[in-house]
């Protein structure tokens, strides 16, 4: 795999925990992704999409205004990036609709 291909790509992480964000956008820094932007609810996160036009999104399931799910039919509608859901939950139905969705 061509990794600076991959972190030369934008990417839209989306948490609703500050502490948690910055964690996970560190460590994508750290491992040479370059352009990371980010959201802290549904809302921000698709005027962001808007705005940035990622090539990648890791989205979490449970936003303070919705969910991830309902975030990426969203995206869907303009966008098939890829999309990694990031989440707590580990019953089969969460990642069965993950799965489902294209996740």
């Amino acid at each position: 795999m061509d990794y600076a291909l991959l972190h030369s790509k934008r990417l839209l992480l989306v948490d609703d925990e500050p502490e948690l964000l910055a964690l996970v956008s560190d460590i994508l820094t750290d491992a040479g992704f370059g352009e990371i932007f980010t959201a802290a609810n549904a809302k921000d996160a698709l005027e962001r999409f808007d705005e940035v036009n990622p090539e990648l999104a890791i989205l979490d399931v449970m936003l303070p205004d919705g969910d991830g799910f309902s975030l990426m039919r969203q995206v869907r509608k303009s966008s098939d990036i890829p999309v990694i859901f990031l989440t707590a939950k580990d019953e089969p139905i969460d990642r069965i609709s993950g799965l489902g969705l294209g996740g």
